[in-house]
């Protein structure tokens, strides 16, 4: 069992996200659901840590994914287990559902699992499901939305970010073996092996990658159609998120997606004029 204390938890990962667009969205917000969105994005860390830290045997890594949902089961159940107990202030505070944070693990499992290698179009909608939209259902909770109009845009604007992540990844993915992107699309594209290394090497994979992006596209319009009609909630900070993560990819297929590829960042400029439009000026 992990002795890092609940405090120490909070200030990892404080340092890991410095820099990263959720930081810039979460550093903003009011410190009780900045508390909250760092004790989630903590968690998400530890557990996705396990299937990127190569340490251990599948089976190893599975059982300490294992460890983690017998200790939510205790938290839940009124207990504070030390690895879970930064959970505990935003459990009781925002109503988080255990569900959620055991959807998480589901999908981080699917990396511990096997490497996920060109899934169909179904597990990717799946993974995506459990990796981040599970992810965007939490968050809801600590911005004040109703679950109605908030699960549905944790439904999309999860799904698109994700999407996003996993086009800025594809040469980082497949030095691991993994390839996200989706069968179907490969196969439409002419592509014979899904071996990930071949498969980013190969021109063919921009055409792919341009398919992936509409997808990811349509979900944005889906998710800013229901920003659109003014949820109740703090729904500035999921507008920014959005805002950023696509203007991430549009400049990524400005870019073009044949190798080699450079990942993609925005310039402060940008990120000041995002924040004004999310209504943070």
């Amino acid at each position: 069992m992990s002795k890092v204390s609940p405090a120490s938890q909070a200030a990892s990962a404080k340092k890991k996200a410095t820099g990263s667009s959720f930081y810039l969205a979460m550093r903003l917000m009011p410190k009780r659901e900045r508390d909250a969105m760092f004790a989630v994005y903590a968690y998400c860390r530890r557990v996705d840590d396990i299937a990127d830290d190569g340490l251990g045997t599948r089976a190893e890594r599975h059982e300490r994914l294992e460890a983690w949902r017998y200790d939510l089961e205790a938290l839940y159940g009124g207990q504070k287990p030390q690895r879970v107990a930064f959970l505990a202030p935003a459990v009781a505070q925002f109503g988080l559902r255990k569900q959620d944070f055991f959807t998480i693990l589901d999908g981080v499992e699917m990396d511990v699992a096997e490497d996920v290698v060109a899934p169909d179009l179904a597990t990717l909608d799946l993974y995506c499901e459990r990796v981040a939209s599970a992810v965007g259902r939490l968050s809801i909770k600590i911005f004040g939305m109703e679950e109605g109009p908030g699960f549905e845009l944790a439904h999309y604007l999860g799904r698109a970010l994700q999407l996003t992540n996993i086009l800025r990844d594809i040469d980082e993915d497949a030095g691991i073996g993994r390839l996200y992107l989706p069968r179907e699309y490969l196969f439409s594209a002419g592509f014979k092996s899904l071996d990930p290394r071949m498969v980013v090497s190969d021109p063919r994979v921009d055409g792919v990658c341009r398919a992936v992006a509409a997808l990811a596209h349509h979900h944005y319009d889906k998710a800013q159609a229901i920003l659109a009609r003014r949820p109740k909630g703090r729904i500035a900070t999921p507008r920014l998120m959005g805002a950023v993560y696509s203007e991430i990819l549009k400049a990524t297929e400005a870019q073009g997606f044949v190798p080699p590829r450079k990942r993609v960042s925005l310039s402060r400029a940008k990120l000041a004029a995002l924040l004004l439009r999310a209504g943070f000026g």
